[in-house]
């Protein structure tokens, strides 16, 4: 599972009244991957993305982790030192990858996804015969 290349966000020009609109931004988040014997883990850290900001999704044997991180308060910010990121992060899966069964599992900011091997990626026993 090689990384690839993400693409720069747009930048957005300034407004005629002198104040600049937001800019996206997005971050890769940190990720850790581990092999099993049934496959791999990769376990992403997207704090302040909730479930229904997240979106995770395998196209052209791509898989894309894009998050979009919101503050945990309730109402607007009338001054605010740090401003949350996005995260978005892609990794090309190999055919040893079966993206059919690929899940995902997000708790308290931690992206959990399981990535089982295909079957025929798998190492199996070969029983010898006596002749």
């Amino acid at each position: 599972m090689a990384e690839s290349t993400v693409a720069a966000p747009e930048v957005q020009q300034p407004t005629p009244t002198g104040h600049t609109r937001h800019q996206e931004r997005y971050m890769a988040p940190p990720v850790d991957i581990y092999e099993t014997r049934e496959g791999l883990v990769v376990l992403a850290d997207l704090p302040g993305v909730a479930q229904e900001a997240l979106d995770v999704r395998v196209e052209q044997n791509v898989l894309t982790i894009r998050g979009q991180a919101r503050h945990g308060v309730p109402a607007e910010a009338v001054y605010r030192e740090y401003d949350l990121v996005n995260f978005f992060r892609q990794f090309e899966l190999s055919e040893k990858v079966d993206q059919r069964q690929i899940t995902a599992e997000l708790k308290s900011g931690m992206l959990t996804l399981t990535l089982p091997k295909a079957q025929e990626a798998k190492p199996r026993q070969i029983a010898v015969h006596v002749a």
